[in-house]
This record gives C-alpha cells, sequence and structure tokens, in this order.
C-alpha cells in the first residue's frame, strides 16, 4: 500500500523554505533557525522515511492480524465509520503521545522529536528511527479489533502525521479562541515542545485538543518557551540524536542494583532513578509549586 506520506514531502520542502525565508526577512532568523539544527531534522526525517520502508510493513502486518478477530462488521461507505475512525485514531494517538512521555521505554524513541532546540518546521521532520519496531503501534491494536480496517487506520495516522506538521512554527501566534479550544495548534504544541518546567509533558494532542482539556494535560501557552529537553545534547549527529536515550537507558540498566531498579530504568518515567539522583517531570513540578507557595510566605 502506497503511503501518502510520500506526496506531502514536497509541501514539506517547499514550506520550510518558505518559513527561513519569512524570518529571513523579519530578521530574527536566528532566533528560529540553526543551520546545523535543521540539518539534523531533516537527516532524522529521512532515515525515519528510509526505516518505514520496513517497520510500516511490521504495523500494518500486525493491524492485519487483529482484524483477522474483529468483534464487529464497520461499514466502511458511511459518512458515520469515517468520523468514528477519526476519533477513535486521535484518541489514541493522544494516549501513544501521552505514554511516550510517561514511559522511558517509549521516551527513549520520542525524545528524538524533542531534542532540538529550536522551533521550526523543519523540527516537524525530525522522527523517531526506533518507534515503530520497538512496538508503539500496540496503542493503535484496539482500532481492528473493534472493526475499523487496517488501511484505514493506517490512512488516518497518515492523516494525522500530515497534520501536526504546520503547527510547529513560531510563524503563526494564535489562532481564534474556538480553534484553540478544540484543535491542536502552534500555540499548542509550543508549549508541548517546551522544556520549561510548568509545560513539561502537556498538550499531547495530536488534532484535537479536547483530550488534553478531559485528561488534565492541557497547559496554555504563557511565555515563549525554552526549547529542547531539559538535558540537551552536545552535538547534531543523527546517530546521537536516534540513539543517545537508548544508549543511556542501557548504561542506567546495567548500574541497576537489583532487578526491581532494572525495571524502573526501563517502564519508569524519564529521569527516575533508584537513588533520587534525578528527577522525573512530576517531581520537578512538585518542586516549582513548593518553591512558589514558600516564595509567597
Amino acid at each position: 500500500m502506497k503511503d501518502v506520506i510520500y506526496y506531502a514531502i514536497p509541501f514539506f520542502v517547499i514550506s520550510i523554505i518558505v518559513e527561513i525565508l519569512y524570518f529571513r526577512h523579519l530578521k530574527s532568523h536566528e532566533d528560529h533557525f540553526d543551520t546545523r539544527d535543521t540539518v539534523g531534522s531533516l537527516s532524522m526525517g529521512i532515515g525515519n522515511v528510509l526505516t518505514g520502508l520496513i517497520s510500516k510493513g511490521v504495523v500494518f502486518g500486525a493491524l492485519i492480524l487483529f482484524y483477522k478477530y474483529h468483534f464487529f462488521e464497520l461499514n466502511r461507505s458511511t459518512c458515520w465509520y469515517w468520523v468514528a475512525i477519526f476519533f477513535a485514531d486521535d484518541f489514541s494517538y493522544y494516549w501513544f503521545h501521552r505514554a511516550s512521555h510517561m514511559v522511558r521505554y517509549f521516551w527513549a524513541s520520542h525524545v528524538v522529536h524533542h531534542s532540538s532546540q529550536f522551533y521550526n518546521l523543519g523540527t516537524a521532520l525530525r522522527q523517531t528511527w526506533t518507534g515503530n519496531i520497538t512496538g508503539a503501534f500496540i496503542f493503535y491494536l484496539w482500532m481492528p479489533l473493534v472493526g475499523f480496517h487496517p488501511a484505514d487506520i493506517f490512512l488516518m495516522q497518515t492523516i494525522s502525521l500530515i497534520y501536526q506538521f504546520w503547527i510547529h512554527t513560531e510563524a503563526i501566534g494564535r489562532l481564534p479562541w474556538f480553534l484553540e479550544y478544540i484543535f491542536n495548534t502552534p500555540s499548542h504544541h509550543r508549549v508541548h515542545h517546551g522544556s520549561d518546567v510548568q509545560y513539561l509533558d502537556k498538550n499531547h494532542a495530536g488534532v484535537l485538543i479536547i483530550w488534553d482539556r478531559m485528561f488534565g494535560t492541557f497547559q496554555q501557552e504563557m511565555e515563549r518557551p525554552h526549547y529542547g529537553l531539559t538535558k540537551n545534547l552536545a552535538g547534531h549527529n543523527p546517530i546521537q540524536i536516534a540513539f543517545h536515550e537508548w544508549y543511556d537507558m542501557v548504561k542506567d540498566i546495567s548500574r541497576a542494583p537489583d532487578l526491581k531498579a532494572a525495571l524502573g530504568y526501563i517502564f519508569g518515567p524519564p529521569g527516575w532513578s533508584h537513588d533520587g539522583s534525578r528527577m522525573t517531570s512530576k517531581q520537578l513540578q512538585e518542586k516549582r509549586s513548593q518553591n512558589r507557595a514558600r516564595d509567597k510566605e
């Protein structure tokens, strides 16, 4: 099956060029772009396409396997089917994305997307090489069981990915309130990419921001975020970008004093440590709240 994402690549490239020219015109290019960073992002995007030639076959095969045991016969020719699959896909994406910030095993792949210290359309292409083969697709396996066809699930995942391209920019401010309330927008997603403590692990939406509002992970954009990780990478080597967290995780496991600690380094949240030498996002936010309360006394 031909992946629709390939047809969108020329649009991605043209949009990135237009954004670069726009910020050059505003003479604020250095605040929004770095040549080495952009090359690193494009390298990750190319690698994602190449690894996807195999890994997406694995995902599609898993969807087909589960579809063999589907519970309901859904009529693909009705508009309600497509409305339902849109919401089902977006709901699944929210929980996949949220888990990718809560479980280090999934974060080891997803961290790639957050490793840029700039926020631009090039950052949207900074994608993982390992996400599919390490099982992130498990969050979607309930969909073929319900009766959604694998080809349609694959299509909706691609549409969601294409939608999320345009929200990776600082060229667009806040949109009208009713759009900001329902949809994931550049403002909401800038928060998601922020490394500021108040922005960590917020706004996991794909297309609809309603899931974050419903499940308590929504954060309004206040001041301009500082982008990247709480501990940023020193270089722009694609191999380092792709595998640095896997390497660090294996190193932590090898130093774990027991099996419980080893499992914690795999399935615990990013930043977890058996001896308390590091802090998770939740711990950092709790510390911030305590400090702010102390300052008010």
